[in-house]
């Protein structure tokens, strides 16, 4: 399962993101991840999730960000779910259709590893290709 939450800044798709990872460390029963760029959000997420600041590895592009995720799962198989905040600042490009084949890539991996993915995407909705808004 992949979930995107896409809107232009401003717009309430961190805090959107914040709730639906509270809910999962309450509910879920594996271990909860959330990746963002940098430490905005330290004291907004439940001591419980596994909080990443993916500046801290010098990651550039969706194949290094393919290489880390798919390490994540392969060093924790209790993984259940992962949260991205900022795909865009994530992956250090904007590109729609590199984002469309991520995406894709994470539905992929999410049927094959039972992972569920919800990111977050800082752009105008009325600009996502139909494989981006498939996962809305």
């Amino acid at each position: 399962m992949v979930k995107v939450i896409m809107g232009l800044k401003g717009h309430g798709k961190t805090k959107q993101l914040l709730e639906l990872v509270r809910k999962a460390s309450e509910e879920e029963h594996g271990n909860v991840v959330c990746i963002e760029r940098d430490a905005a959000l330290r004291y907004d997420v439940p001591m419980s999730v596994r909080l990443i600041r993916l500046s801290d590895y010098k990651l550039a592009g969706y194949t290094a960000l393919k290489g880390f995720l798919s390490g994540l799962r392969a060093g924790n198989y209790d993984i259940t779910h992962i949260f991205m905040d900022g795909l865009f600042k994530l992956a250090g490009t904007e590109s729609l259709n590199e984002a469309e084949e991520f995406l894709a890539w994470c539905d992929s991996f999410s049927n094959r590893e039972g992972v569920k993915f919800t990111m977050t995407i800082s752009a105008d909705e009325s600009s996502a290709t139909e494989g981006i808004k498939r996962y809305f």
